[in-house]
């Protein structure tokens, strides 16, 4: 019989895409297993899970709503909800193995399958673990992560250091400046940034690029500009006016983007971090100030003493991220040294590292059995 390993979690594209990296590794060194996603109804996992050719089932879940308490009234409904689902879907699909790469929808999933006694695996991407793998760790059979140091969180024999899962198609990027150019429709001699704010779009970079924008038309830079939802059609506008802004809500192929970018603009998330550090980019980054433990202006300062980035606080984006930027594009040696730093701390086969510990724990009960 085929094997049969879920993966459950995501939110946000620091979630989603790892998974699918761990999907396909697993995938490439066993192509008959069976993967199945579990996800919230409604978040961009159950959009990008099927472009990338798995399936995926939505539970009825929510997060916790900080921003207004009023609307946490239907939670303890919602998650019971959920874990009637998740009985029916691992006893309907019986896995040999449970993924969670986080995201609210991973806890129940995980929960019950620990319950049922289930191999279930963790993929923690941020120096700090939220609750909810934290108490997931205790019955798990390996967390992994992506540096030292996260003891505090999890029991030590089970922690296992792979590094952040990037995606094969940016970790195995081929494409040329010239072809990326090309991707979107700008001009192959001018130096070209590359904002993104991740999947959901970053507010204080969108104002800062916003604000300034006069800036990279006086230096005759070009912007590939991810904006999130929430901006996009104030961007849109921008970009129509302007030919050296190109400017989408979101980016799905990031490898041409990569490709054509010569400085990046971005968040500071672990997943963000990794990937900089595999296409080696000089990188301006704008850590998301309310992350929990501010882990986001940890990363950053650890690229930043390592001289492999450039850090910007949110708080002060408007006014120093597009000059900062600007003094870079015209600042070769410093590209040149942030380039050379940050390409020292890319980790290229984290997904199949953890892929085959999976594995070797799943085979192993399979003979046992």
């Amino acid at each position: 019989m085929n094997k049969k390993i879920i993966i459950a979690g995501g939110g946000t594209g620091g979630h989603i895409f790892p998974a699918i990296a761990i999907a396909n590794a697993l995938r490439k060194m066993d192509s008959s297993i069976d993967i199945l996603f579990i996800g919230a109804k409604g978040k961009m996992e159950m959009e990008k899970v099927p472009q990338a050719g798995y399936p995926i089932e939505g539970l009825d879940i929510a997060g916790f709503n900080r921003s207004s308490l009023l609307k946490n009234i239907s939670l303890p409904i919602k998650l019971i909800r959920s874990f009637f689902q998740v009985r029916k879907i691992i006893t309907d699909f019986m896995p040999d193995a449970v993924v969670g790469v986080g995201g609210y929808s991973s806890f129940p999933v995980l929960r019950y399958a620990q319950a049922r006694g289930i191999p279930t695996f963790i993929h923690e991407s941020n120096s700090f673990a939220g609750k909810s793998n934290m108490m997931l760790g205790k019955k798990a059979t390996r967390v992994f992560v992506a540096g030292d140091g996260m003891e505090k969180f999890f029991p030590a024999d089970k922690l296992m250091i792979t590094g952040n899962p990037v995606r094969s198609t940016i970790a195995a990027n081929a494409i040329s400046r010239a072809k990326g150019m090309e991707f979107f429709g700008l001009d192959g001699a001018k130096k070209t940034v590359l904002a993104t704010g991740g999947s959901l779009g970053a507010k204080g970079i969108n104002e800062a690029l916003d604000a300034n924008i006069d800036l990279f038309v006086k230096n005759d830079i070009q912007l590939i500009w991810q904006t999130g939802k929430p901006y996009v059609e104030r961007a849109s506008e921008i970009a129509v006016e302007n030919r050296n802004v190109w400017a989408n809500s979101f980016i799905t192929q990031m490898e041409y983007a990569y490709a054509a970018a010569d400085i990046v603009i971005s968040r500071s998330g672990a997943m963000a971090i990794a990937e900089l550090c595999v296409v080696q980019k000089p990188a301006v980054l704008v850590p998301f100030p309310f992350a929990a433990e501010d882990h986001q202006t940890v990363n950053a300062q650890h690229l930043v003493d390592k001289q492999a980035a450039i850090m910007v606080r949110d708080s002060e984006a408007k006014e120093k991220l597009v000059r900062t930027v600007v003094a870079l594009a015209k600042d070769e040696q410093q590209q040149a040294q942030l380039k050379a730093n940050i390409g020292k701390l890319a980790v290229t086969n984290a997904d199949e590292v953890i892929a085959r510990e999976i594995l070797k724990v799943v085979n192993e009960n399979v003979k046992k059995a």
